[in-house]
């Protein structure tokens, strides 16, 4: 075991306490990664509220990139120096679910409780959403990494981890986009810049975005947004209409985790079109349709988890596209932070102005 700093939730809704806990060696599949970023998604935040219950204590953080300092055996080509990100979709590769192209619903159970993370006194301290990267150093399975340019920054490169896979991976995986499709966007955060930024990829002829400030549309039209309609508009669908030429959208892609946004998404929605469900509201909340309209108008319904995404295939053509100048990363920065400053920063992402916060260490 090694000692590391790590940002540590004892108690949900607190402050996140800085302080030494210990780090198992990689094991057999695995690999140790020192970290130069981790950006903060509001999965994080939502964990460290309590919203989706948990085990504590526990180390957040799941959008990270960094330097494999360590390997176990087996680890798929996989060497000390190679320049990676880590993503939290720790898939087994052979369940019914992995066998058919969806590893980031990987049916194989993973203990993060019982994962490399102890506390310096040497209990038990939650890995959570198997990354545990709000730390200096992690151990994962090798297929939650890829390899990336050595010189990619790795603040930018961490934002492909989650929030950039999540978003581009719901236009053009989930929701299967195709060129001159109309399409509607709730939410222009960190996701719903990304989902914008997959729907002009994907070659959608309208892509409207709705948020609840101007100042959010305005960022969502620089990443590729046509349209913008205010949430808080009496009703906005009828605004989005107006825009997609009236009718209504092939696809509504919900980036946010509000129940309000669910309650109105499928009235954004034309005939045949489907609405993609990519925000994690609370445990319990749920959401109200007519399902007979659903029906009559052949519309659906479909979950999108991590954008869908074959980490190995989408990930380095996202960086592909990022090299080619078709895919912005780097405007999605909004501010970097030391570990010491991580509950300042979860405060700036809690305001909802910033696009991505990212943590970024010193290990000079």
């Amino acid at each position: 075991m090694q000692t590391i700093k790590a940002a540590v939730c004892h108690a949900f809704n607190e402050p996140l306490v800085i302080e030494d806990v210990q780090l198992a060696p990689p094991a057999a599949g695995e690999v140790e990664v020192t970290l130069d970023a981790v950006a903060i998604c509001h999965s994080d935040i939502s964990y460290a509220s309590g919203a989706w219950g948990g085990f504590l204590p526990a180390v957040y953080g799941h959008e990270a990139a960094g330097i494999v300092t360590a390997v176990g055996s087996s680890t798929d080509g996989f060497k000390v120096g190679d320049a990676v990100v880590v993503t939290l979709i720790r898939a087994c590769g052979s369940c019914p679910s992995c066998s058919g192209g969806q590893p980031t619903i990987c049916e194989t159970p993973y203990d993060t409780v019982k994962g490399p993370l102890k506390t310096s006194k040497g209990e038990p301290l939650e890995q959570a959403m198997a990354c545990g990267a709000f730390a200096e150093k992690v151990v994962v399975s090798h297929r939650q990494i890829v390899k990336i340019p050595e010189n990619m920054p790795k603040d930018v490169a961490s934002l492909l981890s989650c929030g950039v896979i999540t978003g581009v991976g719901a236009a053009v995986n989930a929701a299967g986009l195709r060129a001159g499709q109309d399409v509607v966007v709730i939410g222009a955060g960190g996701v719903g810049l990304n989902a914008i930024q997959g729907a002009r990829i994907a070659g959608a002829r309208r892509i409207v975005a709705v948020d609840m400030t101007e100042e959010k549309l305005s960022i969502a039209k620089e990443f590729g947004a046509t349209h913008g309609v205010l949430a808080t508009s009496k009703a906005p669908w009828k605004d989005a209409y107006n825009a997609l030429g009236g009718r209504g959208a092939d696809a509504v892609l919900i980036t946010v985790g509000a129940i309000p946004a669910y309650d109105q998404a499928v009235r954004y929605l034309g005939r045949g079109g489907k609405a993609v469900m990519i925000g994690m509201p609370h445990s319990g909340d749920t959401a109200s349709y007519e399902p007979v309209i659903l029906a009559a108008l052949g519309q659906g319904l479909i979950g999108s988890k991590m954008g869908d995404v074959v980490i190995q295939r989408d990930i380095p053509w996202m960086i592909d596209l990022y090299e080619q100048g078709r895919l912005k990363l780097d405007e999605l920065i909004s501010g970097r932070w030391s570990l010491a400053q991580i509950n300042e920063a979860i405060a700036d992402t809690k305001t909802g102005s910033a696009k991505r916060n990212v943590i970024v260490f010193d290990r000079a």
